[in-house]
């Protein structure tokens, strides 16, 4: 039975989430925001106690509780308030650009910032309706009950991590707005408060989950425990770092020294293809030894929230392959590199030649499998006398033909590319198809004119001065390549490639290389204990590398500190939701650290209020003492 057939398909599932979705109220204007999601349904004769309280409604129930995370993952709302405002990226437009630059368009009505809000308070709500009907279910035995609600709590405390770090010290919701009604009056708890409560949650479900799960996406022991050290990690931020740290570091141990046991592993590398190329590649993405927790995406019958309006997280990070590209042969839209109309975020100059080895001969292969830096041509273009003299190249490269390399896939990696035209089929032999070579290392200016594609490099890209990006003013007479940037591509394997702006592959939420790098920063914290550090962070290293080169790329027992296991985090885990917090708990939500990171970001942020997100207005508007409530600052 496919995971949409378990987990979606079955039609009183279908009909017990549309009743929950009509009759959870969500907490405060947090309804507002979803109410579109699923079809409506009126329970008019059905009461909560006879939906919730048989075996078949507290299924559906529990599925809903999984809903809202198909609005993060794989959608541009959550990568604003994750990835943005760092030192990885810079955004290209408007879009964003109060998360990105913390600018004066970062307010109480900024839209994403809505969308997490809403999103991580209706999973609480649907987790604490389940929790309270938990007792009152009927038709399991007490072992599955408790695997079955550990679920519940499982995702509660994974929306309240999200919500505390994002918000602060917002409402912490225990009840049903279902069943105690609306609260139009909520206090604030403490962020202390937050992590007891996150930390109670866990460690139920770390006792009661299964150690694995019939359907995929569904927690497991393995997320619970990685959550968990995660959780723990991050809370000592807050004090009492060593006794925090000692438990990351055990609970990630857990999980490491058994991975047997969790049925978890890393990517081995060998001779041909490294560990990390093994962990991002489509065969394996179904059913990943790494990943312990993700959003999992039906791919057979597009039995998903909003069916097949999935994985759109790459067209987001494109850059102009519709516009300055198609001189050189490329198009915006395409079913191997998605849809560049939105041409939102781009990396950092910290990003690609400080956190990446800008070195076409590195041993690291993460660089090349974090972004796509080579795009292929979708029809033949001869370069012409007057695209060479534009772009200045040399007279050498004057009627070469860039070939098209758009052909019908047919393997070995198929499943909705098979038959689907993609760039990257034919004519890749010696690049006589490649258009445009975005590469994060530094290409001297007359081999650079010999190349007859569009070159665009670190010195093309940045001011030497500043470090920020080049603006169209930068070009004088000169053709303006602003647009032109490599393209992060972790959710974009060909194998799920459906259409020019959907991808149908499943997304980690947690995988197991983070918990490595929480185990490393927690014995660096806990006891200093640098050598078990390094262990870690080898492991990851040796596997980012080929075999043969897996010695050149070890870091050195000197490289351990918390700020060497910052820049790890960001070549192990950019793109992945994560940077934001990583950069709170490490206290580098700070001017001085975006100053010499990422400048653009810098200019604007105010430590006073820019380590919390603005309280959703919709939210203010909602309740009776908005004014005694506040805003954190906005």
């Amino acid at each position: 039975m496919r995971f949409s057939d378990r987990f979606y398909s079955s039609k009183t599932t279908i009909q017990m989430k549309r009743i929950y979705k009509k009759t959870a109220v969500l907490f405060l204007a947090a309804a507002l925001l979803h109410s579109c999601k699923l079809d409506e349904y009126n329970p008019s004769t059905v009461s909560q106690e006879t939906a919730y309280g048989n075996k078949a409604g507290y299924e559906g129930l529990i599925n809903a509780c999984y809903t809202d995370l198909y609005y993060f993952y794989g959608k541009v709302d959550l990568i604003g308030p994750t990835e943005m405002g760092t030192d990885l990226w810079v955004n290209t437009g408007t879009s964003e650009n109060g998360l990105t630059l913390y600018n004066n368009t970062l307010t109480t009505e900024t839209g994403t910032v809505r969308v997490l809000w809403s999103g991580l308070y209706s999973m609480i709500n649907f987790c604490n309706t389940a929790i309270y009907y938990a007792d009152k279910v009927q038709g399991y035995n007490p072992e599955e009950l408790k695997s079955k609600v550990a679920e519940a709590y499982f995702l509660r405390a994974f929306a309240n991590f999200n919500l505390v770090e994002q918000f602060g010290d917002v409402v912490l919701r225990t009840n049903s707005s279902a069943i105690d009604g609306a609260d139009i009056a909520p206090k604030r708890s403490s962020e202390k408060e937050f992590y007891d409560l996150i930390i109670s949650d866990l460690k139920f479900a770390c006792e009661n989950l299964p150690v694995t799960q019939s359907v995929r996406g569904r927690a497991a022991k393995k997320a619970a425990y990685a959550l968990l050290s995660k959780v723990y990690l991050q809370r000592t931020r807050l004090g009492e770092k060593e006794e925090y740290a000692k438990l990351a570091l055990e609970t990630a141990e857990e999980l490491i020294n058994n991975a047997g046991k969790y049925q978890t592993a890393l990517y081995q590398s060998d001779a041909e293809e490294s560990g990390f190329s093994k962990l991002w590649a489509g065969k394996n993405n179904k059913n990943n030894t790494e990943f312990l927790f993700v959003e999992a995406v039906d791919a057979s019958g597009g039995n998903n929230p909003e069916g097949w309006n999935r994985g759109r997280t790459r067209q987001y990070y494109l850059p102009d392959l519709g516009g300055r590209g198609a001189e050189w042969g490329t198009q915006e839209k395409g079913v191997l590199y998605g849809r560049s109309n939105s041409k939102t975020f781009r990396p950092s100059k910290w990003l690609l030649t400080s956190v990446f080895d800008p070195n076409e001969n590195t041993p690291d292969t993460r660089f090349a499998e974090t972004f796509t830096y080579k795009f292929y041509a979708a029809k033949d273009v001869t370069i012409t006398d007057a695209l060479a003299a534009a772009y200045k190249k040399d007279p050498s490269v004057v009627g070469h033909k860039i070939l098209n390399t758009v052909a019908s896939y047919v393997g070995p990696e198929y499943f909705w590319s098979w038959g689907a035209s993609l760039e990257e089929e034919k004519n890749m032999e010696d690049d006589k198809g490649l258009a445009v070579f975005t590469p994060n290392w530094t290409i001297d200016a007359e081999t650079k004119s010999k190349m007859p594609m569009l070159v665009v490099d670190p010195s093309d890209l940045f001011d030497p001065s500043t470090g920020n990006y080049k603006r169209p003013a930068d070009f004088p007479n000169e053709v303006d390549l602003t647009g032109i940037y490599p393209a992060f591509r972790k959710f974009s394997s060909k194998l799920y490639a459906y259409t020019n702006q959907y991808w149908m592959g499943d997304i980690p939420i947690i995988r197991l290389g983070e918990v490595y790098l929480i185990a490393a920063e927690a014995a660096l914290l806990y006891n200093n204990d640098q050598n078990k550090a390094l262990t870690y962070v080898n492991a990851l290293r040796e596997r980012a590398a080929v075999t043969g080169r897996a010695a050149e790329n070890r870091a050195q027992l000197s490289d351990m500190t918390v700020n060497y296991i910052l820049q790890e985090r960001a070549r192990e885990l950019a793109g992945e939701h994560l940077r934001w917090m990583d950069l709170k708990r490490t206290g580098s939500l700070s001017k001085e650290y975006f100053e010499k990171t990422n400048p653009a970001v810098a200019e604007n942020f105010n430590p006073a209020k820019h380590t919390k997100r603005p309280i959703p207005q919709q939210f203010l508007d909602a309740i009776s003492n908005a004014k005694e409530f506040g805003n954190n600052g906005y």
